[in-house]
């Protein structure tokens, strides 16, 4: 539990801990991923080029898994990206991730989204995420982000999704993310999953609150040096930040497309338990709390968005 020192006046006390608790928000949307640069990082050849330069980090990191991670922090905005190997075949991949619905689902996953709902709004596609806390929370508490959907591109041998919110919490905006994928074999598929943000004054403050008190002691996946004991030093900070939760979405979408062999009515436990169960192959930067809290948090939260009626279309 977070102690505020003694002898700090009562409205600064306060003030302190608004910026906290927003942080804490936005340390939580990661669910935004960078744009490409260009039009060749758009191209399947340019993503199957990417798999082969990444070949040897692939077959050996940290991770114990097909996986490259890396990240970048300007001035005014965070970014991460994942390179995977998932063995799903690329025909399941791109029919799944075709869909607003099965992103919401995937969203979902995520111990700190509280709710999403698919609308269409002047034709398009939408997804209303609510991003909260890692315990039962109202939805009139969470924080609204609002993403628009669209398949930019989707062939025999690519897909490419993008997910834009212009805007969110404290000045933060231009949330991202893209994914990209292509065919390797009849069984696997390549995927590129990307994150970025912007953020101005605000969001700047609150993220420094957050990451000098309650995420402290959090850090990130690349490894920077090593401690006076040996062990790997992470990186912490912003990057930090990027890095667990492009970690924690990237799980999601794996959970939930192992899922897929299931009949409907277990897929949903499936994904949970094994969304859980990869997060915590890698305690030191995605723990946060037990797999019986995890999963009857996350039961009541479906429960409540199956309860609630479809969004009507706007617009």
């Amino acid at each position: 539990m977070e102690r505020n020192a003694a002898g700090k006046p009562t409205a600064g006390i306060s003030v302190r801990a608004s910026l906290r608790t927003l942080a804490v928000a936005l340390a939580c949307l990661g669910a935004g991923i960078s744009h490409a640069q260009n039009s060749d990082a758009d191209s399947a050849a340019a993503l199957r080029a990417r798999y082969s330069l990444l070949s040897d980090q692939l077959s050996h990191n940290q991770f114990q898994r097909p996986l490259y991670l890396e990240s970048g922090e300007t001035a005014g905005s965070v970014s991460g990206d994942i390179h995977a190997l998932i063995h799903s075949p690329f025909a399941t991949v791109s029919v799944t991730l075709n869909s607003p619905d099965n992103w919401c689902n995937i969203m979902m996953l995520h111990l700190n989204t509280k709710y999403c709902r698919v609308s269409t709004v002047n034709q398009r596609d939408v997804l209303n995420v609510s991003i909260g806390k890692k315990y039962d929370q109202p939805l009139k508490d969470a924080y609204p982000l609002v993403f628009s959907y669209r398949v930019a591109a989707q062939t025999p041998n690519y897909l490419r999704v993008q997910l834009i919110a212009d805007e969110g919490p404290l000045s933060t905006r231009d949330y991202r993310i893209v994914l990209e994928a292509v065919p390797l074999d009849s069984g696997h598929t390549f995927m590129r999953l990307s994150y970025s943000y912007g953020y101005g004054l605000v969001g700047r403050l609150a993220m420094q609150v957050y990451l000098g008190t309650i995420g402290i002691n959090k850090v990130g996946f690349t490894v920077i040096g090593k401690q006076s004991n040996g062990e790997s030093l992470h990186i912490g900070g912003m990057r930090g930040v990027v890095e667990r939760n492009t970690m924690r979405y990237y799980l999601a979408i794996e959970a939930y497309l192992g899922a897929l062999s299931l009949p409907p009515q277990a897929r949903l436990e499936k994904s949970l338990r094994d969304w859980f169960a990869g997060i915590e192959r890698y305690p030191r930067q995605l723990h946060e709390m037990e797999q019986n809290q995890y999963l009857d948090m996350k039961r009541k939260e479906f429960l409540r968005q199956q309860a609630e009626a479809p969004l009507k279309a706007q617009g």
